[in-house]
């Protein structure tokens, strides 16, 4: 594999981008992709949470979508830190992803992927993400094993914009419903609505920022 690879061009990106919205905005798509964003939602708790010096006992992916991280000590500031990471998993993984493609490593988003999806593999209790997890791993897999360079790229474009869009998409769902919404009002006696604006905000600037870096990439082709 080439240390760097030649970037989509911009209409490309955009082309991807719009796919990959279409496919979030319903609610019969989503109700199936969802579970993709599940697993970097509760893949941020986790690794907040052992940044944060604390313990994660084992994170739950349920069959309609959503999950549970069990982290411990569940009190304090880096506490609360673990619960609000969590909505801004998928954009912060989706930034990474776009700062890979913006330098030309846009394969490695690939085998980022399995290599975190190994991790989270790792953590799961026996719930329905030792299902979806495996079969994840196994798609990105198939792809590097059997797909052209080509292929691979659309793949990671893909990849990436589905972790920028669905952080907003589950974002907006939620609402102030949000159960972290309502763990981080308990805590603190901020409403709920403030914390939805606050993740509202960041998942919707981690989209324009990973679009610009991957409209602007530093590798041209």
């Amino acid at each position: 594999m080439e240390a760097t690879q030649a970037p989509l061009s911009g209409t490309e990106t955009v082309v991807i981008g719009l796919i990959v919205s279409a496919l979030l905005l319903p609610s019969a798509t989503w109700g199936l992709v969802q579970h993709f964003q599940t697993m970097a939602h509760e893949g941020m708790h986790w690794a907040v949470g052992s940044l944060s010096g604390r313990k994660t006992w084992w994170i739950e992916l349920k069959p309609n979508g959503d999950g549970g991280t069990r982290v411990l000590p569940d009190r304090g500031f880096g506490y609360l830190v673990v619960a609000f990471a969590g909505y801004l998993g998928p954009s912060a993984f989706g930034l990474g992803a776009a700062r890979l493609i913006q330098f030309g490593h846009i394969i490695q988003v690939l085998w980022v992927g399995m290599l975190l999806l190994g991790l989270l593999l790792l953590m799961l209790k026996p719930s329905f993400g030792c299902i979806t997890v495996p079969v994840a791993g196994f798609l990105i897999f198939l792809v590097l094993k059997n797909m052209s360079q080509r292929a691979e790229i659309l793949a990671a474009y893909t990849i990436t914009w589905f972790l920028l869009l669905a952080g907003v998409r589950r974002v907006w769902q939620r609402g102030t419903e949000a159960g972290d919404a309502g763990v981080l009002s308990d805590r603190t006696s901020i409403p709920r609505l403030i914390w939805f604006l606050l993740w509202l905000a960041g998942t919707a600037t981690a989209v324009v920022i990973g679009a610009r870096w991957m409209l602007h990439p530093a590798v041209q082709a």
